[in-house]
């Protein structure tokens, strides 16, 4: 299973506001510090604030926040809304199915019984969680960031 990058982002935009909570935060912002293209983000956020997830403010000054506490925002929820719908096989989609094995096979139900631990595990990680090491995770977004084109982040090793 692999998420789409519109969860990705979505998670990314959310974490930064997290760290930088209450300040506001621009698109632009998001997008320099994850080298991440602004046109994709201007859908997140608009797609966050429609959902309650965010607060806008118009305007010179103006960008987005948190509008509830990252304590209360699970990854859960947000995977399950950036993924919907979760149909991992074609068989959990009883409109669309053809395998003649519905509703009788184990490969299925094992399948179904993994994404509930997977969503589960998820429902138990907020946005808080995801930016306790603030500090960290600043500097590395602070030191990611460039002036130039969105595009590939910067090589780092990372020392073992």
């Amino acid at each position: 299973m692999k998420l789409t990058q519109y969860s990705n982002f979505t998670l990314r935009t959310l974490q930064l506001l997290a760290l930088r909570a209450p300040d506001i935060v621009t698109v632009d912002d998001v997008s320099r510090s994850h080298r991440i293209s602004r046109s994709h983000l201007v859908k997140v956020a608009y797609d966050l604030s429609l959902r309650g997830y965010i607060e806008t403010q118009r305007g010179r000054g103006g960008g987005m926040r948190l509008a509830r506490p990252a304590e209360q925002i699970t990854v859960g929820e947000i995977i399950r809304w950036t993924e919907a719908p979760l149909e991992l096989v074609e068989c959990f989609n009883i409109e669309t199915n053809t395998c003649p094995l519905a509703g009788s096979c184990h490969l299925s139900r094992g399948i179904q019984r993994a994404l509930r631990a997977f969503l589960s595990v998820l429902d138990d990680l907020t946005i808080a969680d995801i930016a306790l090491n603030r500090e960290m995770l600043l500097e590395r977004l602070v030191s990611n960031a460039a002036p130039d084109k969105p595009g590939k982040a910067r090589r780092r090793t990372v020392p073992a």
